[in-house]
């Protein structure tokens, strides 16, 4: 037995990962998989052109599975199909997002108004914001991804491809029902299940719904808890009427739900910097718990910077010495990756909704579609910040001094309220800390999450999100040689709430008793105040997005061989963010340990009261505060794409494409600190594609092949700029291979392959900082822990002397800010040496007394050209294989053994190609088997996936320096087993 070749041609991609027919496992010969007798009667057609095609004919890179596929390979989510993907990668990121990058074009831009590479699509409908990702997949008709810019035809265009999810349609010939039940380790309870209800012989109706509960994949050492669970479930409910053979209407809605401890990250890694100056070391990633003596909190807390921003006689109060042992000195980080010792354990929240409509209707041999939707979505979550313990803050010097002044017959007015509300039951009673306050007064208005021996440094990111989109288009059916598509399509979006907070009681701790120094000195007339704590990192209340697109392509089959498609799109988007910040009036930013920080009497409700008392009461150079900045911006784009496309023989192929790919700019955030652009461009690409689509032996091999070329202008890259995330744009070289064959050796034996290379490059000199080591290896540069912001700058000798450099810092340190802060010291695994100290301070001294040193230059860091470097998430090389066999019984039924293996080269994960930013290779092993009753009405499965439990690390982000520049990593799941039954009816 062999399998045809038009059966091969029906369900193969065009640069296709595993071929779906390779995937039932049920044996079913009207279905799919490997069947006794093959008429070629199931044929994927997939709309990868916006008309229905079948796979094989369709000349543009597109891989598709359908619910066999998806079953068979094991893919219940959007990180398992990397896995049978060529040059495709998927990564969690920071912030509740993720990363899907198709041929090394992934999301590099961190924002609320940055766009998706790629394009994320429900039933051809685009989705600028969804949780897809975190659900699994189930009851759909297929996955389709579409690799390369789609610069006509799909949603915004993307600039590295489409994923398209198709949810399953009701059936109006008949009852259909099925359902299954899955049990595996981590006490794994899966279900999911269907019912088909046809109404008369025009209307029917389909419900599908899945939950998944389990226990957690990561022990916490402190709680003895697991984390990282799963409690999730999803329904989809679709209405399908055919009043007539000529109109169709076709009506979903779908709702999902995730409440439980999902870890947004999944290891935190660091190289300890003994002096504090860094935090974590950029030679290489450890299991160590960065110095907290780095951190913002750590600085604002200390005695040093209460010395130098108080008085000296104010440093006793300090939380510790930035040179003394800091409050991470005990940490714990197990070396194991699901293994953490952690104080704060995770919660996450996410809900979605979604409700769409299509109205179908062919007039002769044009075909009108119509598609209305609506989506909202919500996600809350917060995680240990620093996946770690602190020491016990009980008996704290600093929380005895606060005491004593609290009682003070002077100083009593001032500092009795600050020990009232951070340590009301005495300094061995425990500390109490703010909650993440969108109100922005934190404890001192209220909102604490209560009083704990040690602080609990964790963050919260939430975001609120809705969605209207309407789509047009026209689509003919000739009998002669040219066709047409034309269409437009209206997205309005609008994000209610981004916010990300920082917690910790350090900086709870700064802000009262710099409010109390305030109030201390008399300027507020008594009244007791704090100063606006920094853990609110950003908010931005209000995103709105605009687009529309204009599109059309025309397709001409100059003969029976060679055919012509030329399409083209005009795209619009408007963006406007309105987003809070601390600014003066005069769009100066605000300090929290200087003479300009904000302060509140503790009768504030919220921040706008706040903000309204600094400007009304406090003689400022430029009274008025300024809550918010809006910024707007638009761009427009004209792209499109030409393909030719030749038929050598009825199961060969071969096209040539070019395509124009575009992806719209934004808005950077503001910034408390420092200065960057306030906008960043749109992302544009050419790509050139050749390719090759092969049946050869009556269908015994399957062989396709695909080279392409990416010249990319603009790529969005982020960068972190005073504890936010920025962007940047550069210039990308991108090229690479694709080899994929299905191969049927033997009766019932069918074995799939794919393989790829890539090559990214940055193809322009680009001068970045990097955050790790701003010094640039240079050992004429002394780098500095600003303690009152936790950034870090460069001090560089512009005579080349490292000698100079460390007696200008010394100098400054000793002589300009009093003598607290000790001289420079050797920073291990660096060529250069580092101090505590004012940024400012220095930048002032050498403006006016550098040139005594030689000559100074006092900067955010030297810049090194990344010109040549790797893109992140991009790994050179890819394969994996799938084999099965089916074993057919006499009495009807079969047993289907299956294994999958998938390898990932190594790859980069940050623009600098470090060897501390490298991300190792790793090797994927699934497995499963499959016995099938009679007439495939039942099935008993077992399965394991990660069978030999790999950790695989998927990507990695740097923190900001003043968080102490730890690195959070994001692994796939480890080694899962189970079985699972189900029944059709």
């Amino acid at each position: 037995m062999r399998i045809r070749a038009t059966l091969m041609a029906g369900i193969c991609a065009g640069a296709f990962a595993v071929p779906a027919y390779a995937q039932d496992v049920t044996g079913d010969s009207s279905e799919s998989g490997i069947v006794e007798e093959t008429d070629g009667s199931r044929i994927i057609i997939v709309t990868a052109q916006r008309q229905a095609q079948s796979l094989q004919e369709v000349p543009i890179a597109v891989s598709a599975f359908d619910a066999e596929a998806l079953e068979a390979q094991q893919i219940e989510n959007s990180s398992d199909l990397q896995l049978s993907l060529p040059n495709i990668t998927f990564t969690k990121t920071n912030f509740t997002s993720s990363s899907f990058t198709i041929r090394g074009i992934g999301d590099l831009c961190v924002g609320t108004s940055c766009d998706s590479a790629t394009g994320i699509h429900i039933n051809e409908m685009p989705l600028t914001n969804s949780r897809l990702f975190e659900t699994e997949f189930f009851d759909l008709e297929r996955v389709e991804v579409l690799r390369g810019p789609q610069g006509t035809l799909f949603g915004r265009n993307a600039t590295s491809g489409v994923v398209n999810v198709v949810t399953a349609k009701p059936d109006l010939t008949g009852f259909g029902a099925a359902a299954e039940f899955e049990y595996g380790n981590y006490n794994s309870i899966k279900a999911k299940g269907m019912v088909n209800v046809p109404i008369g012989d025009t209307l029917g109706v389909r419900v599908a719904g899945y939950f998944l509960d389990r226990d957690g994949f990561v022990n916490n050492l402190v709680t003895g808890n697991d984390i990282d669970d799963r409690n999730m479930y999803a329904i989809r409910g679709t209405v399908m009427w055919e009043p007539t053979a000529d109109t169709r209407l076709t009506l979903m809605g779908y709702y999902f739900e995730e409440d439980d401890a999902r870890s947004r990250i999944q290891k935190q890694l660091c190289n300890r910097d003994p002096t504090g100056v860094l935090g974590c070391l950029p030679d290489r990633l450890g299991n160590d718990v960065t110095n907290a003596n780095s951190t913002l909190a750590g600085v604002l807390g200390s005695n040093e910077l209460l010395a130098i921003a108080v008085s000296p006689a104010f440093a006793p109060l300090g939380l510790g010495s930035l040179y003394g042992p800091d409050a991470f000195q005990n940490a714990v980080n197990p070396t194991d990756l699901r293994t953490v010792a952690i104080d704060y354990e995770p919660t996450y929240f996410a809900r979605e909704e979604i409700y769409m409509a299509t109205l179908e209707q062919d007039i002769g041999a044009l075909t009108v579609s119509l598609t209305g939707g609506y989506t909202k979505n919500r996600i809350d979550t917060t995680t240990d910040y620093n996946l770690s313990q602190q020491d016990s803050l009980a008996n704290n010097p600093g929380l005895l001094a606060l005491q004593a002044f609290a009682a003070s017959p002077t100083l009593g007015f001032a500092f009795a309220p600050v020990a009232n509300t951070l340590i009301p039951n005495g300094p061995a009673g425990g500390v109490c800390q703010s909650a993440t306050d969108p109100n922005g007064v934190g404890v001192f208005g209220g909102n604490s999450i209560g009083c704990f021996d040690t602080s609990l440094n964790f963050d919260r990111s939430e975001q609120d999100q809705r969605q209207y989109n309407a789509e047009i288009n026209i689509s003919s059916d000739f009998d002669g040689a040219f066709n047409f598509l034309v269409g437009a399509s209206y997205l309005d979006a609008k994000i209610s709430d981004n916010s990300y907070y920082v917690n910790s009681f350090g900086l709870d701790y700064a802000a009262g008793i710099l409010g109390a120094a305030v109030t201390a000195s008399g300027a507020t007339g008594g009244t007791p105040v704090y100063r606006i704590s920094p853990f609110y990192r950003n908010n931005t209340p209000e995103m709105n997005l605009t687009s529309y697109g204009i599109f059309g392509e025309v397709y001409l089959q100059a003969t029976d061989r060679l055919k012509f498609t030329a399409g083209l799109r005009y795209n619009n988007d408007e963006k406007s963010l309105r987003a809070r910040t601390l600014l003066y009036s005069d769009g100066n930013s605000t300090e929290f340990s200087g003479g300009q920080a904000l302060i509140a009497p503790y009768s504030a409700q919220d921040i706008t009261d706040a903000l309204n008392y600094a400007a009304a009461d406090f003689d400022r150079a430029t009274p008025g505060v300024q809550e918010f900045t809006e910024r707007d911006v638009s761009f427009d784009r004209l792209t499109g794409r030409f393909v030719a496309d030749f038929e050598l023989t009825p199961d060969n192929l071969l096209y040539a494409s070019y395509s124009r790919g575009y992806k719209s700019g934004g808005i950077n955030p503001p910034l408390s600190v420092g200065a960057v652009n306030e906008t960043f461009a749109p992302e544009d690409v050419d790509a050139f594609e050749i390719g090759s689509k092969n049946v050869f032996g009556n269908g015994d091999l399957v062989l396709n092949l695909t080279g392409f070329y990416y010249k990319y202008s603009g790529l969005q890259l982020s960068r972190i700029i005073s504890r936010t995330s920025v962007n940047d744009n550069i210039d990308a070289d991108i090229w690479g291979i694709e080899a994929e064959a299905i191969v049927s050796p033997a009766a019932n034996v069918l074995v799939n392959f794919n393989a790829s290379y890539l090559n990214s490059e940055v193809s322009e000199s680009k001068l970045l900082i990097n955050p790790r080591d701003v010094s640039a290896g240079q050992d004429d540069t002394v780098i500095i822990k600003d303690i009152s912001l936790g950034s870090n700058c460069a001090v560089t000798s512009d005579i080349g002397s490292a000698e100079q450099a460390n007696n200008f810092v010394n100098y400054v340190n000793g002589v300009v800010l009093g003598g607290v802060l000790q001289p420079t010291t050797p920073i291990p695994s660096t060529n250069t040496t580092g101090a505590f100290s004012l940024c400012q301070a220095l930048f002032d001294v050498a403006a006016v007394g550098g040139a005594g040193f030689g000559g100074i230059t006092v900067s955010s860091g030297i810049p090194v050209d990344i010109q040549g470097s790797q893109l992140p998430q991009a790994p050179e090389f890819k394969f994996s294989v799938g084999a099965q066999y089916t074993h057919e019984f006499s009495n009807g039924m079969s047993l289907v053994p299956r294994v999958d293996v998938s390898y990932q080269g190594e790859s980069y994960g940050s623009i600098f190609n470090d060897n501390i930013n490298r991300i190792q290779g790793y090797e994927i092993v699934n497995a499963q088997l499959q016995l099938n009753g009679q007439d495939e009405r039942w099935y008993v499965r077992g399965f394991v996936q990660n069978m030999f439990d790999s950790d695989a690390v998927t990507g990695l982000y740097v923190t900001d320096q003043s968080s102490g520049l730890f690195t959070n990593i994001f692994t796939l799941d480890p080694r899962r087993y189970g079985v699972a039954v189900g029944a059709k009816f």
